[in-house]
């Protein structure tokens, strides 16, 4: 059974035990040797497809372009044969293919999600796992426990620890997580693990303005820069290098200051010895390029733009009220008082954190796609912006208990809608959980993570390499030690343009 851990600050001369720290206490969880089941090997496969469909999806786009340019200026170091970097051929060191490959699964907002106490992308711990395996040459079957020590950590940890309250990113999460998972892949010693999972926490930790107003492309850079430290603590504890203790619950330490308080109190829960990693079936992907909150009110509005396609003229619409969580309203509704969200001129990242804007595109166009939906004359149309403006949203107490519920069964992300009408005509409806949801009207399974990747490889990757990734991925227990290459995916010839990126520092 998982074991919940209270965890509280500790005075400098309470002198804390190594064993009772938290850190030490993921560490083991990491250095467990416990088999991984079937399914949960199944869904770590499901990931890899995910994460590779979002990635190819997002080659050229400029901070991807950025990201791999700075990565090609490091090549390969001598405790490996280096990593790979996705769409090129060319080896790298580690941690800057962890960086380049981060920011392209993260560019566009589209792979999987966890939201419990605080929000996470359990899926950006994949490449920093995965580009220390091939750097090292690891097995599939090695990269599988990893991963599923880097999804073990980061969702038992975003259960129980709040972080945006206190306006600090929820990649403080992921550095931890991605820690444990290289040391879980490397098959590192407890107290190895324990120092690098303290540095990996102790340099990820900011705040989220990355978040907040115009959104910059930061946004798709924090979780890298994450995973690249995860790779670099690692290095660095494998080295005898310590990190600050007790982390978690000093007196000076991240909980004192960055979260609750010297009063702080949390229960954190974690497998106990010999106990499976099960927690990334806990968790899901997206079916639409857009905030996890979105996902279920593209459905909804798809919906209704069959069922009353008069509501997707302005001239027709007097209000559309929206009632949901408190974090979808003040993170990423009207809530949030941030007129970028409302403005056709917004970045694509504003854009991607407004519900208002989302929910108002996919009701006129009945449908949701990565690209068209964020395009600056799709934002800026008349029609839109004038249905755009209408769109509010409130907070539903009813909403907020189900989603910060525990309870899987009723935990849900969406909300019920108002829309009146000119004419006084009230159309009501409400959606509990997006449709890909393993709740959801269509949940995805192989089929759909498979159908996803080639959807978004069309016309960027030969339909033979397509076929030999995928043939690749669902290979993964078997792929020998060395073989973890094969997870790379390279692009058409003459989609990337290596001379055509920016120049910089390196």
């Amino acid at each position: 059974m998982v074991k919940e851990h209270h965890v509280r600050v500790y005075k400098s001369e309470e002198n804390l035990p190594r064993e009772d720290q938290l850190a030490y206490k993921i560490a083991t969880v990491a250095a467990d040797p416990v088999a991984v089941t079937d399914e949960v090997t199944d869904m770590v496969i499901n990931r890899v497809i995910d994460n590779a469909s979002v990635a190819i999806a997002s080659l050229n786009r400029a901070p991807i372009v950025a990201a791999r340019a700075q990565a090609l200026t490091h090549g390969p170091t001598t405790g490996g044969k280096g990593s790979k970097v996705f769409g090129i051929e060319e080896r790298v060191a580690p941690e800057w293919a962890a960086w380049a490959n981060g920011v392209a699964v993260r560019e566009l907002d589209y792979h999987d999600t966890f939201l419990a106490a605080d929000y996470s992308h359990p899926g950006d711990n994949i490449p920093p796992i995965l580009a220390v395996a091939q750097h090292v040459g690891s097995s599939g079957a090695d990269l599988i426990r990893g991963i599923a020590t880097g999804y073990e950590i980061q969702v038992n940890l975003v259960k129980a620890i709040c972080l945006h309250k206190h306006k600090i990113d929820h990649v403080a999460h992921l550095g931890p997580s991605a820690a444990a998972g290289i040391g879980t892949l490397l098959g590192l010693d407890v107290e190895t693990i324990f120092q690098s999972v303290g540095q990996a926490l102790h340099t990820t930790t900011a705040t989220r303005q990355s978040r907040k107003g115009e959104i910059s492309t930061w946004k798709a850079h924090a979780p890298a820069f994450a995973g690249k430290m995860a790779v670099e603590s690692a290095d660095r504890a494998m080295r005898g290098q310590t990190s600050p203790v007790p982390i978690y619950e000093g007196e000076d330490g991240v909980i004192a200051w960055m979260l609750d308080g010297p009063d702080a109190s949390y229960m954190v829960p974690l497998p106990t010895p010999g106990e499976a990693k099960r927690a990334i079936m806990d968790t899901y992907t997206k079916e639409h390029s857009a905030e996890y909150q979105a996902q279920a009110w593209i459905d909804l509005a798809r919906k209704l733009h069959g069922e009353h396609p008069e509501v997707t003229d302005p001239a027709n619409v007097e209000s559309v009220l929206i009632k949901t969580s408190h974090h979808t309203h003040y993170v990423i509704g009207s809530g949030a008082n941030d007129p970028q969200k409302y403005s056709p001129t917004a970045s694509r990242e504003t854009l991607d954190h407004s519900i208002p804007y989302i929910f108002t595109v996919a009701l006129q166009d009945g449908a949701w796609h990565h690209v068209d939906s964020y395009a600056p004359e799709r934002a800026a149309r008349p029609d839109t912006v004038e249905l755009w403006h209408k769109v509010t949203t409130v907070e539903d107490a009813e909403w907020t208990r189900r989603y910060h519920s525990l309870d899987i069964a009723e935990k849900a992300f969406g909300g019920s809608v108002v829309i009146t009408l000119k004419d006084g005509t009230v159309i009501t409806d409400e959606i509990a959980v997006a449709d890909a949801h393993p709740l959801g009207a269509r949940p995805f399974a192989r089929e759909q993570y498979v159908n996803k990747f080639r959807t978004l490889a069309a016309g960027l990757v030969a339909e033979e390499e397509i076929e030999r990734f995928l043939a690749a991925a669902a290979r993964l227990p078997e792929l020998a030690a060395g073989e973890l290459d094969q997870l790379n995916i390279k692009a058409a010839d003459g989609v990337i343009n290596l001379d055509a990126a920016p120049k910089g520092l390196f």
